[in-house]
């Protein structure tokens, strides 16, 4: 693809007009107009700010770079090269800390990087072909032979789930969110509605041996990191959302 057709198609993806993306990368809609046809060849710092601008993921920052013909700006290495060690200490004390709460850190496809011992407690049952590798955590959660079969609250926590992973997909295109959003779908009660929340979360109830756990979600990006691999990443940590579930945690 070549650069002006590059631009445009993640302008408009981003439902942004060329006056909104001229006022945010400090040029004129004229010069957006002129380097969406062709007209006019950006410099190589106009592309990284034009890129900032469309608040495009690193990875397809590197992809706009190289249609305009120049090298990639952000290093693309896999999480397991010597130069990332520190990071993967990081992850692993931020996993272990987190016991004796599930905690996981997954990638841009929703595929497992790495999970504390905890996570145990949400593969519980599931289906082989659910574990196998790549696992992927949204298809766990919501697979009828995965997590959901479990789930109390499951319209509602499910299409909590879905909405998430709907909204990844766009700020992702070529993640390939949109195809496992489609895929499970079908698998979500269509009333998502209010029922089981606690007002500020949408809690994940969950029957198990145990008795019935609440549990609460947290979100954790690196959103200053410049390298591909770690910008991708994900830390979801699982909170208890009362004291009858911390109890049945702790002691478990």
């Amino acid at each position: 693809m070549e650069f002006p057709t590059a631009l445009r198609e993640r302008r408009v993806q981003r439902r942004l007009s060329q006056l909104d993306l001229a006022l945010r990368a400090g040029t004129t809609q004229r010069h957006v107009s002129f380097m969406e046809t062709g007209r006019s060849e950006p410099g190589r710092a106009m592309v990284v700010r034009l890129a900032e601008s469309l608040e495009l993921p690193l990875r397809e920052r590197n992809e706009l770079l190289l249609t305009a013909g120049y090298a990639p700006a952000y290093p693309d290495r896999p999480l397991q090269a010597p130069e990332l060690a520190a990071v993967r200490e990081a992850l692993d004390a931020v996993l272990t800390g987190h016991l004796p709460y599930p905690a996981l850190v997954v990638d841009r496809h929703g595929n497992l990087v790495a999970a504390n011992p905890a996570f145990a407690l949400l593969t519980e049952g599931a289906a082989d072909e659910l574990l196998a590798e790549p696992l992927n955590v949204y298809r766990l959660a919501l697979h009828p032979r995965g997590l959901a079969a479990r789930i109390a609250n499951l319209p509602a926590w499910g299409r909590h789930v879905l909405l998430g992973l709907e909204r990844a997909a766009r700020q992702d295109p070529g993640g390939g969110l949109a195809e496992l959003a489609a895929e499970l779908a079908p698998f979500v009660p269509a009333d998502g509605g209010s029922e089981g929340t606690l007002g500020f979360a949408v809690p994940l109830r969950l029957r198990t041996p145990r008795g019935e756990l609440r549990l609460i979600t947290t979100v954790t990006t690196f959103a200053t990191a410049t390298e591909v691999a770690l910008a991708e990443l994900r830390l979801e940590a699982f909170l208890p959302a009362d004291r009858a579930t911390a109890e049945l945690l702790s002691t478990n």
